[in-house]
């Protein structure tokens, strides 16, 4: 953060709080869906596959990051950056697809629920969650290849305290950045826009669904249901959104609100997600007091 060197300390453990409660909460989800026979139903492995992908992009992220801020540490290889770069993408793809596949669990649920258990088994869901994350690996495969590829010479400043696909390739010294731009571009399209666009569809028919019911209370109780996943939804795809926009006007838009924005797209999905699942299923947060009160 440009300027703000004198709070760095304060910054770091700020940092530090994040990656704790992140790292503690998506454990104990992950901990009490395992251990927990009851909980073995598709919302609840979903939820399970979020977890691992969010301790993932903590894991992924947050040492560089803290290395900056804690300890100045302020290099990193061009291996570790390519290998960074896989990470962290693969990851926010993974976590799309997750985002997208609870969204069908929840559209099932509400729009034939007495066909859901036999539509939405545990491992047809599994499948599902496995084939996705296949497809978010592949496609993000031969991006640290096309990074090893070229030489850098623009610059040895990335943009972020993490490394990027688009940050890095700004610093290769041939003009490449037309055929990789559309590369990446094709990518995200493929994935994190295309499963929003299926995610808004879901809910479409979702609320569709719900307004056809005669009873109030069976509405909102069916809406009650989404309401977790409506939270993540936001969490993830919201500062995606506002930090595309604001690629575009670079010039004119705000270079310590794009790095705030970036750490949020980042961080807080991870920390917000345990919690949010946490207070609104009655069953995981029962059961999660058994076991500390035990």
């Amino acid at each position: 953060m440009p300027g703000q060197e004198h709070i760095y300390v304060w910054i770091s453990i700020a940092f530090c709080c994040i990656y704790v409660i992140s790292i503690v909460g998506n454990s104990i989800i992950l901990f009490i869906i395992k251990t927990d026979p009851s909980l073995h139903e598709p919302m609840y492995i979903l939820l399970f596959m979020l977890a691992i992908t969010d301790l993932g992009l903590m894991i992924s992220t947050m040492p560089t990051i803290l290395g900056v801020y804690l300890f100045n540490s302020k290099e990193i290889s061009l291996n570790a950056c390519f290998a960074q770069v896989y990470f962290i993408h693969s990851l926010s793809l993974i976590e799309s697809s997750m985002l997208l596949l609870m969204a069908f669990d929840r559209f099932v649920a509400i729009r034939d629920p007495l066909r859901y258990a036999s539509i939405l088994t545990p491992a047809r869901i599994v499948k599902m969650g496995l084939v996705l994350v296949v497809k978010s690996v592949s496609l993000m495969f031969p991006h640290p290849f096309l990074l090893k590829r070229f030489q850098y010479c623009h610059s040895n400043v990335l943009f972020h305290s993490y490394c990027l696909f688009p940050d890095v390739m700004k610093l290769a010294c041939l003009d490449i950045t037309t055929a990789n731009s559309l590369y990446a571009l094709s990518v995200k399209f493929v994935t994190i826009i295309l499963d929003f666009g299926l995610i808004f569809l879901s809910y479409v028919m979702i609320f569709k669904t719900v307004l056809s019911v005669a009873s109030l209370t069976e509405s909102l109780k069916a809406l009650n249901t989404c309401i977790s996943h409506l939270c993540a939804i936001l969490l993830f795809y919201t500062p995606e959104i506002v930090l595309s926009v604001l690629h575009r006007f670079e010039n004119s838009s705000s270079q310590l609100g794009q790095i705030l924005l970036s750490y949020i797209y980042m961080l807080v999905p991870p920390l917000m997600n345990p919690i949010v699942y946490s207070i609104k299923s009655k069953h995981l947060r029962a059961r999660i007091i058994r076991v500390f009160f035990k």
